[in-house]
């Protein structure tokens, strides 16, 4: 989803550059990455630029140079599994970029249809049942582009901060990328702002990788990238998280400081729509727990003191 170096008549053709430009940017970033002593080989050589030479890798792969030349150059249509996943060792890539390398390979082939605007999926009222019946926990269902599309109260009051942006406002739905990148106030809410930030943008890349042709998407990446040097950078890293969970650290306006762990749950849906079930929980007996249970009885005192009983 950067931009190409040169425009093209066509829809399909713009898209079919666009993912040779997605597909060089990326195996050029991660070869740039690897210094030859990680994948054993000599240094002696004097080396203008970081990372290993297009011909280590191809030796590495056990292809030509010529192919994986062609390869890098985004030519990756019609390549079999088996040849990917030794790039892949060669590269020596994660189980996520992996993944991202195959949808990059699927999203290159002729058949694949045109940039369309996906209808979103709706929610299901039993699954926005389920996260409110969550009193203690907040939760809250998240597509690919990291709308928050259903939530329970305690979510809505823990992340009061962006459902108050005006970064929502605008658009009638909190999305965590226009919150962290567009709103300055996602520096003081967020502990961690750079790695969040980070992980944010290397899960929407991993959603570019698996549905290139969501136009709605596309105008997401292209609107951060014409507002934020910070998503600019981050998204020329060519990162890539299929899965985000862990601990975060939010200091809240209401109880302080908070350091939850949160966990994602694939939450399957019509029309191929990807969406994550993310709950939040705090260690038991913590001050954060403490906090929480606070900010869940401000949140809904009805729940709260059920939940309690």
């Amino acid at each position: 989803m950067d931009a190409p170096p040169a425009s093209r008549t066509g829809d399909h053709a713009v898209n079919r550059a666009d993912n040779r430009w997605e597909i060089r940017g990326f195996l050029t970033s991660r070869r740039a990455r690897l210094s030859p002593e990680r994948v054993g080989l000599p240094t002696s050589r004097r080396r203008r630029v970081p990372g290993l030479r297009r011909e280590e890798v191809a030796a590495l792969a056990g292809v030509s140079t010529e192919w994986y030349t062609r390869l890098e150059k985004g030519h990756i249509s019609g390549v079999s599994e088996d040849v990917l996943e030794a790039v892949a060792q060669a590269l020596l890539l994660d189980e996520d970029e992996r993944t991202y390398l195959l949808d990059l390979s699927r999203a290159a082939r002729p058949a694949r249809r045109r940039p369309h605007r996906r209808r979103d999926a709706e929610v299901p009222p039993s699954v926005q049942w389920m996260v409110d019946a969550m009193t203690m926990a907040p939760a809250f269902v998240r597509d690919g582009r990291l709308d928050i599309v259903a939530s329970n109260a305690l979510c809505r009051a823990l992340y009061s901060p962006m459902f108050d942006s005006d970064t929502t406002a605008d658009r009638g739905c909190a999305n965590f990328p226009r919150y962290f990148f567009l709103d300055p106030g996602s520096a003081d809410f967020f502990a961690d702002w750079e790695e969040g930030a980070r992980a944010t943008v290397a899960v929407l890349r991993a959603e570019a990788g698996r549905d290139p042709h969501d136009r709605a998407l596309r105008e997401l990446v292209g609107e951060l990238s014409a507002l934020s040097p910070d998503f600019r950078d981050m998204w020329g890293s060519h990162d890539v998280r299929i899965r985000h969970e862990g601990v975060k650290e939010l200091d809240h306006p209401e109880v302080g400081r908070l350091e939850l762990t949160f966990r994602s749950l694939n939450l399957p849906l019509p029309q191929r729509a990807a969406h994550d079930l993310v709950v939040y929980t705090a260690e038991p007996g913590t001050p954060s727990q403490d906090r929480l249970e606070l900010l869940a009885g401000s949140a809904a005192p009805r729940c709260y003191s059920a939940a309690l009983r």
